[in-house]
């Protein structure tokens, strides 16, 4: 399935309906990000995903984790909160979403990096590096909010 985001788009479609969601930014001892090419839209993000019935939000982050990079993580603070009504996301199976995405820190416990299914390709990136690499505003949003060490959390 493959995804098309919008953001600030009168031509977007409407959402149907909300969506909420975890991510995580997980830092190496080297203080690289972690981040993992999509293999629905080929642009690289933060980790992370759906919160399931069964999850707490952290709970949601840590599991999304494993899921698609194999690590291990324990969530050790809070980036922000992204709600942003012009971000609008459409799959190609007909879904048209909002997404309430709150995004942690992370750190790794254990586990080792494997791809899985819904990415094509994971690297720990410097920070200097994140400028060159194709990805959306919004997660680009939050790895700003991170980098700039913030007192509080993001709240938007």
């Amino acid at each position: 399935m493959t995804r098309t985001e919008y953001y600030d788009d009168p031509d977007a479609p409407q959402p149907t309906r909300m969506a909420v969601g975890a991510s995580a930014v997980v830092t190496d001892s080297r203080g690289r990000i972690l981040l993992q090419r999509r293999a629905d839209n080929g642009l690289w993000a933060l980790p992370g995903g759906g919160m399931e019935l069964g999850d707490s939000l952290p709970g949601a982050a840590v599991r999304e984790v494993k899921e698609e990079t194999g690590l291990d993580v324990e969530i050790t603070g809070l980036v922000g909160t992204y709600t942003d009504p012009r971000h609008v996301i459409a799959y190609s199976d007909g879904e048209v979403r909002r997404q309430f995405n709150v995004c942690f820190t992370a750190r790794i416990t254990g586990g080792e990096l494997a791809i899985s299914e819904e990415s094509t390709e994971l690297r720990f990136a410097a920070p200097e590096e994140l400028e060159s690499l194709p990805m959306h505003h919004t997660q680009r949003l939050r790895l700003r909010h991170f980098l700039e060490r913030r007192p509080a959390p993001y709240l938007g």
